[in-house]
């Protein structure tokens, strides 16, 4: 499979930070005056890939528009502190898989998260001067199909991929013309897919690096 450039969800392909991402919500959610509402990692898992807005009304369907705009901040900001001390796991051999694809083609990252999020993946996990670019809707303001165009129109890509793990990644693929690799290791059950991976090393070789 040719390529002149690979792009990467993040949950669930790159790491899984669910068991954290909770434990922050949750105190979020506890600390301003909200009864504890019992997010668990596997139900965040079977909600990552979604627009984080769309994530935190499922967590907090009784929630105000008022109140989701003031809680989300906070939020953030407890996610944010939480996974600066412990980060998330990261799936085997997926930094070495990285840079052993950024050796040959350009890296990229494209996720449906909030500013800052992929930076801090970057930082946690010591793969920043592996990726060549990143965007996200905190970035632009745009979803996932969107700013995979965003990336190939930028960097002149002819034959990029994008790698993920849910159903939202492989709608976004199709909506931007860019071919999907599952990532099957992940979070999400896709059926119908061409390309699948069941571990981050595999993707060398289906790419012939």
């Amino acid at each position: 499979m040719l390529a002149d450039g690979v792009i990467f969800d993040v949950d669930g392909t790159l790491w899984d930070s669910t068991d954290i991402v909770k434990d922050a919500w949750n105190k979020a959610f506890s600390d301003n005056g909200y009864d504890d509402p019992g997010i668990t990692a596997d139900r965040l898992k079977g909600l990552f890939g979604l627009p984080m807005a769309d994530i935190i009304k499922d967590v907090f369907p009784q929630g105000t528009e008022e109140e989701i705009e003031k809680l989300t901040p906070e939020i953030y900001s407890y996610e944010d502190r939480y996974l600066q001390e412990t980060g998330g796991i990261l799936y085997p051999e997926i930094i070495e898989t990285i840079a052993a694809i950024a050796a040959k083609i350009p890296v990229f990252i494209v996720s449906n998260c909030q500013e800052g999020y992929i930076e801090l993946f970057m930082d946690k996990t010591g793969c920043k001067d592996y990726i060549t670019d990143h965007l996200c809707p905190g970035d632009t303001g745009l979803f996932k199909a969107d700013n995979i165009m965003k990336i190939v129109t930028d960097h002149h890509l002819s034959a990029p991929v994008y790698v993920g793990d849910t159903v939202m990644d492989k709608d976004a693929c199709a909506a931007a013309g860019c071919p999907f690799i599952y990532a099957r290791y992940g979070f999400g059950k896709v059926d119908g897919c061409e390309n699948i991976i069941d571990s981050p090393n595999e993707l060398l070789k289906l790419l012939g690096l």
